[in-house]
């Protein structure tokens, strides 16, 4: 069971944003995994119609729209062309978007087909020149190479940055970002009360207790205390998504997300 659908609000600072960008609003949905069970219709319908509701200015999606098999992303993108706002849906590919051979032009096709402009180390400017949206290449891509896609961009100017893997906010501190957002660990998918997300804890035991699936977790991701929500990464600011999918051993305290920003701008610091 995937468990009910949340939706998280936050504000987001962003220093020099624009007046006019002011209190614009970003739905995030991430981490599909649409195979037949992995993601019910039900909770993808559900998912449509709320960011639908929430009239967002941009929706924002950050990978893994499959899992193995890519055949399925003809039926989700004929379901994710229903998603409107009011400047564009912008995509990101995960890992599991790359791992069969033909899989990465499939998805992106059916995504542009659905009106999605998938975004491989490219910047695009749907709000105007004020504020940047930037999509990298899976972090387990060859082709992940932030450096010449940050050049195309003035130092001072704000920016969004969509990565699906957390673990990439460790090489992107040397640049300005103003809010990354990733997902790819569903979370953890398994939430223990008083303990928290099992994964990390099962890194800090895995000479101990169950070592390959430990050992599993960290390929995975190694920075799990990004695993969830807002985390200040140095400079920058990083939000990670829950997912709408689920994967084995399924869910548990961890309920799948849609998120939404609302942009503002940052109050300067105050000298003394």
């Amino acid at each position: 069971m995937a468990g009910k659908l949340a939706v998280e609000q936050l504000t987001i600072p962003i220093t020099n944003l624009p007046d006019r960008l002011v209190g614009v609003r970003l739905v995030q949905l991430s981490d599909f995994h649409y195979d037949g069970w992995r993601l019910s219709d039900r909770l993808l319908q559900e998912a449509i119609d709320t960011s639908n509701r929430l009239a967002p200015d941009l929706v924002l999606l950050t990978g893994d729209y499959i899992t193995d098999d890519p055949r399925p992303i003809h039926r989700l993108a004929q379901k994710l062309k229903h998603l409107t706002s009011k400047a564009g849906i912008f995509a990101v590919l995960g890992n599991h978007d790359l791992y069969w051979r033909g899989a990465k032009q499939m998805v992106e096709t059916a995504l542009t087909s659905a009106h999605i402009q998938v975004l491989w180390n490219q910047v695009a400017y749907p709000l105007g020149e004020g504020l940047a949206l930037v999509g990298l290449a899976d972090y387990w891509s060859p082709e992940f190479q932030p450096e010449p896609v940050f050049a195309q961009i003035a130092p001072d100017l704000p920016r969004v940055v969509l990565s699906h893997n957390p673990d990439t906010a460790a090489e992107l501190v040397h640049w300005r970002v103003d809010l990354q957002l990733s997902g790819h660990t569903h979370g953890g998918q398994i939430v223990l009360p008083r303990i928290g997300p099992i994964v990390p804890k099962l890194q800090q035991w895995r000479e101990k207790w169950l070592p390959a699936w430990a050992e599993h977790c960290e390929k995975v991701v190694n920075h799990w205390e990004w695993g969830q929500g807002l985390h200040q990464v140095q400079n920058n600011r990083l939000y990670t998504n829950r997912g709408l999918g689920t994967y084995m051993p399924g869910r548990y305290n961890c309920a799948p997300e849609l998120t939404l920003f609302t942009l503002t701008k940052a109050q300067p610091a105050v000298s003394i």
